[in-house]
């Protein structure tokens, strides 16, 4: 191990949708990612690396605190399973982030991108450990959009539950810490907005260490991208999009090379959630489901860290890890305190040195409030299906894409996994059963919630309704 004289910048670049099979170094051959492909050739690419949900607003919070969804009130939003304009729930400030927990370490930190843990003032990044903020406070489809025929209409339903944003979305805002600095922007023209956000913050803190914390827009429809990435693409919008990520990600790297950061810095590339329906461009081969399911398509993402010097270059990590992971890992390496409340996260550090994994590890698939399925090695154990009980067993190291169950086969298995199934529904809960768990935390909620904008016919809008079809 490599003694440093000072505590490692951290860059966090989560994209939004991205599935497991979209970039070259996890074996697609439909997109387009070279500086990907370089970043896990230079660090540590991650096999069984797994959102804690498989949607966004749950997974984001997750990631942030080093829980499972239903720990920080995360795992349903007043019955929605993701959060909406005006919605009175958000991430509560009680709850230790790794924005909060690195800027108390001595670190300037810095979120750029899509949010999505609570739109109202009380709950926006600058009141989660960040000292500023750039990006757009939810997904990029709850703007001002074209509603298509047959596609539900979120906002008449919010109406109908008391949720205040009338019957349409309002303008999307982007957000300049915690001021509307603009409405129903350019969705074209963000990632590059955000790269260069990215490189400011990255030059205004290059003598002290930072979190820079990029939230990608992409690949969450409606997808707008610049015309010179759609003119190059052979995946439609869709890789597209997935090669502006990959540019961004060039512009990041040469960034930190051109101030001699390289070695000084851990870059990590990652995901909310699995990518949606193949049709769409994306994939999430050779796993099975898509977002929104608990099959491993819908949780297990890329995951990679490059870090010069210190992570070997080059290698490839197989154990059972989370984003959850995250909070006890950075508090590791940065020197910070973990908070003084229960977190489920694991801290990595060993891996990223090259050792093994704990075979034991356990992980639980959340959908919402309700368990559906625990993995502890190579075995996964489905509890439910939606609201229904199964008992389907799937080895993940001989079948990747859970196609074969052989619970009938491994009985001691099945009932050492339920055991532990039972013992999580103990601590977190189960709606599905009816079952309460004493560990869950309460979301933050405000009184008098209202959305952040409200469509004005006056306004100079750069699009007064964006208008593609695929609203995501």
């Amino acid at each position: 191990m490599i003694a440093r004289v000072r505590q490692p910048n951290i860059v966090l670049i989560n994209c939004d949708d991205l599935g497991y099979g979209d970039l070259g170094c996890y074996g697609s051959q439909r997109n387009d990612t070279p500086t990907l492909d370089r970043l896990a050739a230079e660090g540590m690419r991650f096999t069984d690396f797994y959102m804690a949900s498989p949607v966004c607003s749950p997974s984001r919070g997750a990631m942030l605190t080093g829980c499972y969804p239903p720990r920080i009130g995360f795992g349903s939003f007043d019955g929605l399973p993701v959060l909406f304009p005006g919605q009175r729930l958000g991430l509560d400030t009680g709850e230790t982030t790794l924005a909060s927990m690195l800027r108390d370490a001595g670190y300037a930190t810095q979120h750029v991108g899509k949010w999505h843990c609570g739109d109202q003032p009380e709950f926006l990044p600058t009141r989660h450990g960040f000292d500023h903020s750039f990006g757009i406070p939810y997904s990029n489809d709850m703007g001002r959009q074209h509603m298509p025929d047959g596609m539900p209409n979120w906002p008449a339903k919010l109406a109908e539950m008391g949720i205040a944003i009338a019957d349409e979305y309002p303008p999307l805002p982007l957000l300049l810490d915690d001021e509307v600095f603009e409405q129903q922007p350019d969705q074209a023209s963000l990632t590059a907005r955000f790269a260069a956000e990215s490189v400011r913050f990255i030059r205004a803190n290059q003598d002290r260490p930072f979190f820079l914390y990029l939230a990608h827009i992409y690949v969450h429809l409606p997808i707008y991208v610049q015309q010179r990435f759609a003119d190059a693409s052979h995946n439609g919008a869709y890789g597209a999009a997935v090669a502006s990520i990959d540019w961004t990600t060039d512009v990041i790297l040469t960034e930190l090379r051109r101030l001699g950061l390289d070695e000084d810095t851990i870059v990590i590339f990652t995901s909310d959630n699995g990518s949606r329906a193949r049709d769409e461009g994306g994939s999430n081969e050779p796993l099975r489901g898509v977002k929104g399911e608990t099959w491993d398509g819908g949780l297990r993402v890329p995951f990679i860290v490059r870090w010069p010097g210190r992570v070997p270059a080059g290698s490839v990590c197989s154990a059972v890890t989370s984003a959850i992971d995250l909070l006890p890992t950075f508090a590791s390496l940065a020197g910070g305190a973990l908070p003084d409340r229960p977190i489920d996260g694991h801290d990595i550090t060993p891996l990223l040195d090259g050792a093994d994994g704990d075979s034991d590890r356990v992980f639980a698939y959340y959908r919402g409030n309700a368990l559906a399925a625990v993995r502890q090695g190579r075995w996964k154990l489905h509890v439910a299906r939606g609201d229904e009980s199964v008992e389907e067993l799937y080895d993940l190291v001989d079948d990747v894409g859970e196609t074969n169950d052989v619970s009938g086969e491994q009985p001691d298995v099945v009932a050492a996994l339920s055991a532990i199934a039972e013992s999580i529904r103990a601590d977190l809960g189960d709606d599905r059963l009816g079952v309460d768990g004493p560990g869950r935390r309460s979301a933050g909620v405000v009184d008098a919630p209202s959305p952040l904008t409200t469509y004005d016919p006056g306004h100079p809008y750069f699009a007064n309704e964006y208008d593609l079809s695929d609203r995501g």
